[in-house]
């Protein structure tokens, strides 16, 4: 096993006197070509190429000697210190941090960033680092092959956003661009780099500054499910605030998480799903319908792409969801949603035959069918009187093929 292994981020900038001791001591240097470079690095020194990060930990454990591990940045932040301080390798890790990518770009950028929402786009991971970039005003996308700017515009169409695009930073060859999210597919772009991504409106400062990075979780009303009083209306009956916290709750949608509210109508359901931090597109055949959620979306400061047509034909073109209520248009529509294969679906029927007709088409797409006949009461606490009675089916489809 390595004596001492030490971590040294590097951002371009001359280094430490700490990270210099380490190097010359080093019996082993693992890092991409450019830290292999280095003229610090002993030229008596085993060189490792770090491509995939466990098989050099499982080299590094291996090593007899002092090993030093290069990486750009900060090493801590998405980067290589957890899969070496993990158990099965049994290494005693030092880290020499830098500064970090994000940082970087943010800085050439001139932008505060302790309200961004970072994230790392692999293949496997594009699709919910695009819904986060939807969902949210400022996001910095740690890119990498195959999942860089082009690929993230283009995921993004319908959505307009402004790309601040940094490549090769710290390097002589840095560069930084800005350009529209439909206009980042034109170019090609140099690795390694970070992808600063703006969209929505702009809201000034907390008066006392944010507490927690990422965001302002105190931002909006206490609670889900709010009365429709504090949404416009008007109300289909499919939009009680009960019936409503059911389906947020067979849906949970979630960060990362690409929601579809087909038959928006107040926009009540779309600004909720919005507000847990999901990417919401919004379907309504009613411009006015699409109008008011919208407006109520903005009121709340969540960021939700509207779609005025009719269903299910204006789902043709839409990118694949993660979950989906189906607010209007019945057996036919909850039929086309199944055939895009999302992990949950929940709609409502007032009928018992309707909602039969609609459990059965889900089971007959493969998905765990639950349904629940809901009866909401409200009452006038002042006489104990019945002021409003709401009764109606609630379906709810799982794919256990998606998630659990």
């Amino acid at each position: 096993m390595a004596d001492r292994v030490t971590v040294i981020g590097w951002d371009g900038s001359p280094l430490t006197d700490a990270a210099r001791s380490a190097l010359g001591a080093a019996t082993l240097v693992a890092g991409a070509a450019h830290h292999l470079a280095l003229p610090e690095v002993p030229a008596q020194a085993e060189r490792v190429r770090l491509g995939s990060v466990a098989l050099a930990a499982r080299r590094i454990a291996g090593h007899r000697g002092t090993a030093v591990v290069l990486a750009d940045g900060d090493p801590g932040f998405f980067g290589v210190v957890r899969t070496l301080r993990a158990p099965q390798y049994g290494l005693e890790v030092e880290v020499v941090p830098a500064v970090s990518s994000v940082a970087q770009a943010f800085a050439r950028a001139g932008m505060p960033w302790d309200d961004a929402q970072v994230v790392v786009a692999h293949r496997r991971t594009l699709r919910r680092a695009v819904n986060v970039c939807r969902a949210h005003t400022k996001v910095a996308v740690l890119t990498s092959p195959g999942a860089g700017p082009a690929e993230l515009g283009l995921l993004l169409e319908g959505v307009h956003r402004t790309f601040v695009i940094c490549e090769e930073l710290g390097t002589d060859r840095e560069q930084v661009s800005v350009v529209t999210s439909d206009k980042a597919a034109d170019h090609a772009w140099r690795d390694p780099n970070v992808v600063i991504v703006i969209g929505g409106p702009v809201t000034g400062a907390p008066e006392n500054g944010n507490w927690l990075a990422g965001g302002d979780p105190d931002a909006g009303p206490r609670g889900w499910a709010l009365p429709t009083e504090e949404y416009a209306g008007p109300f289909g009956e499919g939009e009680t605030e009960q019936l409503r916290a059911a389906q947020l709750a067979r849906l949970g949608p979630r960060t990362g998480d690409l929601v579809w509210d087909i038959g928006c109508g107040s926009g009540a359901f779309t600004t909720e799903a919005g507000r847990f931090g999901a990417a919401v597109i919004a379907v309504d055949r009613d411009a006015d319908a699409c109008a008011r959620t919208l407006a109520v979306a903005r009121r709340f400061g969540v960021q939700a792409q509207i779609v005025h047509g009719t269903a299910p034909h204006a789902l043709e073109d839409l990118p694949e969801p993660d979950v989906v209520r189906v607010g209007g248009g019945g057996a036919a529509v909850v039929s086309a949603v199944a055939d895009r294969r999302p992990a949950r679906i929940v709609t409502h029927a007032a009928t018992r035959d309707d909602a039969e007709l609609i459990g059965r088409d889900l089971t007959e797409h493969g998905y765990d069918v639950e349904c629940a006949l809901l009866q909401s009461v409200e009452l006038d606490t002042r006489a104990w009187t019945e002021k409003e009675r709401t009764v109606g089916f609630l379906l709810s489809g799982r794919l256990q093929e998606r998630h659990p």
